[in-house]
């Protein structure tokens, strides 16, 4: 059984999915999230860059809909997503990588500003922003992305943070 401190953790992370709080994780969600962090670097939709994120939140919303959608509604909901994506993942996390980073690679792609592979603390702070988190926390969350403090956050540290994150143990 799922204990209720993890439940609780696992809550709020599948809150962070829907963007539109309206109880279940859909593809409109993750296009949602997508439009979010094109608008806050004012990248368009129809650029490279925005086809990427595009690309890359249909490739995650299929991968998490295949391993989470039990019923085949098109829509993930708080039991699917803690029972169905969440057990079957806490003990693969990088397969949990795997599904994001598509999705992970391009929203890096649209936040580095300088075209240098990596995004700054303060570029991933203005992702991590546009998907919802209070602008707070993402500073913090933004920090200890940068696991190597050179103040550059590349793909291998964003994807294994997300699937830690994502794939916490009880």
């Amino acid at each position: 059984m799922v204990s209720t401190e993890y439940e609780r953790k696992i809550a709020a992370r599948f809150a962070g999915f829907d963007q539109d709080g309206n109880g279940y994780i859909d593809r409109e969600d993750f296009n949602a999230a997508t439009k979010a962090v094109l608008a806050e670097f004012g990248t368009p939709a129809r650029s490279d860059k925005g086809q990427s994120l595009y690309i890359g939140a249909e490739a995650f919303w299929q991968g998490m809909a295949g391993i989470a959608d039990r019923d085949g509604d098109q829509r993930i909901t708080r039991e699917e997503f803690v029972g169905g994506a969440v057990k079957r993942l806490r003990d693969n996390p990088e397969r949990f990588a795997e599904i994001a980073r598509p999705f992970l690679h391009a929203a890096l792609a649209v936040a580095d500003t300088d075209g240098d592979g990596a995004a700054t603390v303060d570029e991933a702070a203005r992702v991590l922003k546009a998907l919802g988190v209070p602008e707070e926390i993402a500073a913090a969350a933004a920090g200890t992305l940068d696991a190597d403090a050179d103040g550059r956050i590349g793909e291998a540290e964003v994807v294994s943070a997300f699937a830690r994150y994502f794939t916490v143990p009880e």
